[in-house]
């Protein structure tokens, strides 16, 4: 792995180098640039998801495993999801950190604007620094954290948008990334999943456990001749700060690269895999 970025400007120029390459053991799909077709036996695997602040360790194995990820920016925002905040360990466990935001029913995350002149981030920045006093690459990413925080930050997504670049370019994760509300793909549930899909030129959606089980229309999918995958999450373990208080699964992606650094591509890798969704219906029945 390339030296970790000492300001966070450099680390999204960092991110474009680091374009060309795809984390060891993910396959991507060969193609000549600007071929409209995949090869036959060669899939173009899509997964969407909506943007979250500081996301957790599944987040970033998922956009891995995939060719292009959509960030679902026009989605509704949920006041009680994971859209303005996240998980960070503090001496009692995991705390919460959120971001207050103003918002109306049925507002577009694309359109939902910080608080003005609340101290949000001189705050969070202070907890980090409290939290993470001892984790032994706190020095190698507070200078990032600090230009990140200082930032005059407007809009919600994009604030969540420049995160997830940030965490991908020092994972080393190249997988393409465009927001959905650049595609004009209208529709909702899985009907625009399939054609959000196909906007990118996709062959397969890869979506979490939970999508499968709960919202997913499967037969849309198999309808758009599309493969269905699922993306499978077991987090693994990995040295933490307040190791008193046991172990701490799924936190913010931040809590990983602070403990381990350089490590941490590889730690995340080792707890997803990807699966046939029809393996694992035709498994449940």
């Amino acid at each position: 792995m390339e030296p970790i970025p000492t300001d966070w400007g450099r680390s999204m120029r960092r991110g474009v180098r680091v374009a060309a390459r795809r984390p060891e053991g993910i396959q991507a799909p060969r193609r000549k640039p600007g071929a409209p077709v995949v090869p036959p036996g060669c899939p173009l695997i899509v997964s969407i998801h909506q943007p979250h602040y500081l996301p957790w360790l599944r987040y970033f194995d998922k956009i891995a495993r995939s060719d292009v990820f959509i960030l679902l920016d026009d989605a509704d925002f949920n006041k009680n999801g994971w859209q303005n905040r996240n998980r960070l360990k503090g001496p009692t466990g995991p705390q919460i950190l959120t971001i207050p935001v103003q918002h109306r029913l049925g507002q577009r995350l694309e359109e939902v604007t910080l608080t003005p002149g609340h101290p949000w981030a001189r705050k969070h920045l202070k907890t980090l620094r409290q939290f993470y006093a001892r984790a032994p690459h706190l020095a190698d990413f507070l200078p990032a954290l600090e230009d990140f925080y200082a930032r005059p930050w407007c809009r919600l997504a994009d604030l969540a948008w420049e995160t997830i670049r940030w965490h991908m370019a020092i994972l080393g994760i190249a997988t393409p990334m465009v927001r959905s509300s650049e595609l004009g793909v209208a529709g909702r549930a899985s009907a625009r999943l399939v054609d959000l899909v196909r906007a990118v030129g996709g062959t397969a959606y890869l979506t979490g456990a939970h999508g499968l089980q709960s919202y997913l229309e499967p037969a849309r999918f198999q309808e758009a001749g599309l493969d269905l995958l699922v993306h499978q999450w077991s987090c693994p373990e990995y040295a933490q700060v307040w190791p008193q208080v046991g172990f701490a699964p799924d936190l913010a992606t931040l809590d990983l690269l602070l403990a381990e650094g350089s490590r941490s591509r590889e730690i995340l890798l080792r707890g997803g895999q990807v699966v046939s969704a029809q393996e694992l219906l035709e498994a449940s029945r």
